[in-house]
């Protein structure tokens, strides 16, 4: 990764802090500017290493930057891009780590104009139990998966320059389109977080819910670690993302209606062999192998 003039990183929380961190254990020298709207986490960003100055604004941040990152949640992406579209250099390439992609190529290619071919599309596969950039790392993405969704229009040396960056940060880069990834992602981290919250919003609003959670033991928790994640966030990529979540739940709501018809016919062999079959699938996925996405 050569030397940057300048990174502008917009949203100094888990994943933009992270990658600035990164971004300098691998050489990176310039200054890193850091624009949030809350003004206590881009002092701790300083403090903390992660960035070198504090914008007053998301133009001032990207004026004069070779590389902007947008790390902010899918809804914000929007007028984040607006403003900076206003400031961003002609050779500047923009990035951003939202979780859903669609849309969020629409957005960009609205907001950016003739700077869209400089953006680039990204989706790091990462994260920790905390967020903010208190629990920003500078190893968050080593061995990570990075999901970049490039379109026609996207400039060649754009992507490479973002796969670069990434690969600096100890990542491993991926390609996909837009619609894949969401197709993908809807059915492999957006519905299982759509479950879990409907499985613990449930049990929460029983009269006997405290006595149910005090005998939860590790299936439950494990299950249902995922409905402590950020609220707004997950409001934000559930929408942005719904018609593939929708489809993806109706697809589980089959696969449910079909065990609870074996239950219900006390079929033990039809349930043994959903059961069996289900393990076998798990037993063969290794976290962050399966398929080549290049």
């Amino acid at each position: 990764m050569r030397r940057l003039r300048k990174v502008a990183v917009i949203g100094v929380g888990l994943i933009g802090g992270s990658l600035a961190l990164a971004l300098r254990r691998a050489g990176f020298a310039g200054p890193v500017a850091g624009f949030d709207r809350d003004r206590g986490a881009l002092e701790r960003a300083v403090a903390l290493h992660a960035i070198d100055e504090i914008a007053e604004s998301v133009s001032e941040a990207t004026r004069g930057a070779e590389l902007v990152v947008v790390a902010v949640p899918v809804r914000a992406i929007g007028s984040v891009l607006h403003d900076v579209g206003l400031a961003l250099d002609a050779k500047a390439v923009v990035t951003d780590v939202g979780s859903t992609k669609a849309e969020v190529v629409e957005i960009a290619r609205h907001e950016l104009r003739e700077r869209f071919p400089r953006f680039v599309p990204g989706h790091p596969i990462a994260g920790r139990e905390s967020s903010g950039i208190e629990a920003a790392t500078l190893d968050l993405f080593k061995g990570a998966r990075v999901v970049l969704t490039p379109v026609a229009e996207t400039e060649l040396k754009a992507t490479d320059f973002v796969r670069a960056a990434w690969e600096a940060a100890g990542a491993r880069v991926s390609t996909l389109s837009a619609v894949d990834h969401d197709r993908i992602f809807a059915a492999v981290s957006h519905l299982p977080h759509f479950l879990s919250f409907a499985l613990v919003s449930e049990i929460a609003s029983r009269p006997d819910s405290a006595d149910l959670f005090s005998f939860a033991a590790g299936g439950f928790r494990d299950f249902t670690r995922i409905a402590a994640g950020d609220p707004a966030m997950w409001r934000d990529v559930l929408l942005a993302n719904r018609e593939q979540v929708l489809q993806q739940s109706q697809a589980f709501r089959a696969a449910l209606s079909q065990l609870e018809a074996s239950m219900s016919a006390g079929d033990s062999q039809a349930l043994e062999d959903a059961i069996a079959a289900a393990s076998a699938a798990r037993a063969r996925w290794q976290p962050g192998a399966g398929l080549s996405l290049d």
